[in-house]
């Protein structure tokens, strides 16, 4: 079977404003997390626990500040066993890794990269 993609992310000027939004619409549900995780806001878009989607094919995830950095962009997370091997495939098939491999305490080790067309992803090894 194939890596599902697990997570997405969006930057915002406004994440108040883009909560509020996305509540409304769609009635997602949005979590404002504190200065220790860069204050991320999480999004849950389907019946979730500890943040993990309870229905296979759904994701949940993200917003953050942005800063006008060119790299911020709306991003997937893709789902790995091994990020190291992962991390290795990429280059070889002509990726571009973004930074070291994170570890993210009681979430899982984390990276992001650049696909051949200039497209950032992340990958996330779940914690076990």
């Amino acid at each position: 079977m194939a890596d599902p993609v697990v997570h997405f992310e969006m930057p915002a000027d406004d994440r108040k404003r883009m909560r509020d939004f996305y509540s409304k619409v769609f009635g997602w549900q949005a979590k404002q997390l504190g200065p220790e995780m860069g204050d991320f806001v999480t999004v849950e878009t389907t019946e979730s626990e500890n943040g993990t989607p309870r229905k296979p094919g759904t994701i949940n995830g993200g917003f953050y500040q942005r800063t006008g950095d060119a790299a911020q962009t709306t991003t997937v997370t893709i789902q790995v066993d091994d990020i190291a091997a992962y991390r290795d495939k990429i280059v070889e098939a002509g990726g571009k890794i973004s930074g070291d491999i994170m570890d993210m305490p009681g979430i899982g080790r984390f990276m992001s990269f650049f696909d051949t067309e200039g497209n950032r992803v992340n990958l996330i090894q779940p914690a076990r």
